[in-house]
């Protein structure tokens, strides 16, 4: 056994020493699998950046458009299996795992393999462990990259990426990720970047679900969403992910930048990791039952900010459009999906 993960770890070892030279010779040639709306726009700013990129997506239809900024457009994973560096952006763990190691996937397969996988989507901690071994197995370094923001925070260049694993992978692929990213936080080996990310979407369900009870306090007392967020906006407990959400709340525009069902897997992964490590979360877990009751209302295709509506309905307040401009803090970049 010792002898078997000694192996498995030199391949890791040769692998990534080979990518290095190449990074430091040559431009390192990069594979994408997943090109959703948040995907895509991340792709969209490596191919703008000159970066010799590759991709796939389920749905070809969804990748073709990166061709106009000098992506290839692969018709199978089979096909990136050449590159260098392989980023993946997925909804599940389920879906990581097929792409990676189901018939026909990145990895579970001969030579040629990827040296490194770079994994932006949202998972839980222990799925990203299984896979980062499953990967080693195969002589292929992996990074836990996860981001926060969605596809129009991307074109604004307001991305913000935590990574995990080996120091030495992410220095390999650091420039990449800057082409991404203004923004882009190591936090140390293995697969703490998992928590992290999981962490700060409690946060980003909790504040959306407090800015849906005190924005409908405010209106049911006389006073229109507009005013009473251009002031929140505008004081010191504004931010810019209140700024951000002002129009969906004003003009009641619930355009999917991320869905409750993607929302309520995070806070089962975030409850779930507070059992583990014995962190008490009553707040977390109260939130959790409205980001239920938001799935179960069948509004699962909408933006999560249906909490407003939600929380409106229970007072007993009929929401409608303000129908004015609202400033989100972020130009006019085009829109996205995923937090």
């Amino acid at each position: 056994m010792r002898w078997h993960a000694y192996a498995h770890n030199r391949r890791q070892t040769i692998a990534m020493g080979e990518a290095m030279k190449k990074n430091d010779s040559a431009p390192l040639k990069v594979g994408w699998i997943g090109t959703g709306r948040m995907g895509a726009a991340m792709a969209e700013r490596l191919a703008k950046a000159g970066v010799d990129l590759a991709v796939w997506n389920r749905t070809i239809a969804k990748a073709a458009p990166l061709k106009e900024y000098g992506a290839q457009v692969s018709e199978s994973i089979v096909g990136l299996r050449d590159r260098d560096v392989v980023f993946t952006m997925v909804a599940t763990s389920d879906d990581l795992e097929r792409v990676l190691l189901g018939e026909g996937g990145l990895i579970a397969a001969d030579e040629p393999r990827p040296a490194i996988v770079v994994d932006c989507s949202t998972i839980s901690t222990d799925a990203s462990e299984t896979l980062r071994r499953e990967c080693a197995g195969y002589g292929v370094a992996f990074l836990a990259a996860p981001v926060s923001g969605n596809g129009k925070v991307v074109r604004a260049g307001a991305l913000s990426i935590v990574a995990s694993g080996p120091a030495e992978t992410y220095a390999t692929v650091a420039p990449l990720l800057g082409h991404i990213s203004p923004s882009v936080t190591y936090v140390g080996e293995g697969d703490t970047a998992r928590l992290v990310k999981i962490a700060h979407n409690l946060l980003l369900g909790i504040v959306t679900q407090s800015l849906a009870e005190i924005t409908v306090l405010a209106e049911k007392g006389g006073v229109s969403r507009s005013a009473f967020l251009t002031f929140l906006n505008n004081s010191v407990m504004g931010s810019v992910f209140t700024r951000y959400k002002a129009p969906s709340f004003i003009n009641l525009d619930y355009t999917p930048t991320f869905t409750p069902i993607l929302l309520r897997k995070d806070f089962d992964l975030g409850l779930a990791a507070a059992r583990r490590l014995g962190v008490p979360m009553p707040v977390t877990a109260i939130t959790a039952q409205l980001v239920q009751a938001s799935v179960g209302s069948g509004r699962v295709d909408e933006d999560f900010a249906i909490l407003l509506d939600l929380q409106a309905a229970a007072s007993g307040v009929t929401l409608k459009p303000e129908n004015v401009f609202v400033d989100d803090g972020l130009g006019a970049a085009d829109e996205g999906s995923r937090p």
